[in-house]
């Protein structure tokens, strides 16, 4: 006899909120370049305390002054992503074109450049006709 099925009440599944090294975006938005330093990891910390070059400095410059709804185009691969540009667009350079980013709270501390990647996988199909002996015994279609 099989056993009788217990009826699970099916609750409506919470998302959960993001936090970045036990801190959530609204505490991280609130900290100074220095205190978010001290909670980043390694190699943003040392970006941040040895400072950022011109490019870099007159990029943070332009995403400060401009509003959130326009999209910023920049080839500043190495700029790091700080909590301040979360929900904001961002068009990074990868050598041919510029790649549409929205930054999302998982990207802080990553750098932009991660985002637009700079190489494509390009998928070879079989050999073309005349291309080796056995290709002329293959179909034409």
């Amino acid at each position: 006899m099989p056993k009788a099925r217990k009826a699970k009440k099916v609750e409506a599944r919470r998302k959960r909120e993001f936090t970045y090294r036990g801190l959530t975006l609204p505490e991280l938005q609130k900290l100074s370049l220095e205190e978010f330093a001290k909670v980043a990891g390694s190699r943003a910390r040392r970006s941040i305390r040895r400072g950022f070059n011109l490019e870099t400095t007159h990029f943070y410059e332009r995403m400060r002054s401009t509003p959130a709804e326009k999209v910023i185009r920049t080839h500043c691969r190495d700029a790091l992503v700080l909590p301040e540009h979360v929900a904001r667009r961002v068009a990074v350079h990868n050598g041919k074109e510029f790649k549409e980013v929205e930054i999302r709270p998982e990207m802080i501390g990553h750098y932009f450049g991660e985002f637009a990647l700079t190489r494509r996988f390009e998928k070879h199909s079989g050999p073309g006709v005349g291309a080796t002996r056995s290709s002329k015994f293959m179909p034409l279609k």
